[in-house]
């Protein structure tokens, strides 16, 4: 499975699912990261974590451990 935290740094990938469950999972779709959206990961932190991503028009930061529970392709 190809998750967002593998996607280098200037590359662009499609969200296929978003995994996990509860409260985490619903937070992660309520910044607009769903299904059959393109994300763009314009850089990431000195330490690595977190990433910086473009999202529908908007920056937002995310940490790799939620990163890691969204398949993209």
């Amino acid at each position: 499975m190809n998750t967002l935290k593998n996607v280098k740094i200037g590359k662009t990938a499609k969200v296929v699912k978003v995994h996990g469950e509860g409260a985490i999972r619903r937070r992660i779709m309520d910044m607009g990261i769903t299904k059959g959206v393109e994300i763009y990961v314009r850089k990431a932190a000195p330490l690595g974590d977190p990433l910086e991503l473009n999202v529908r028009g908007y920056e937002l930061s995310l940490r790799k451990a939620d990163a890691e529970m969204i398949e993209v392709e």
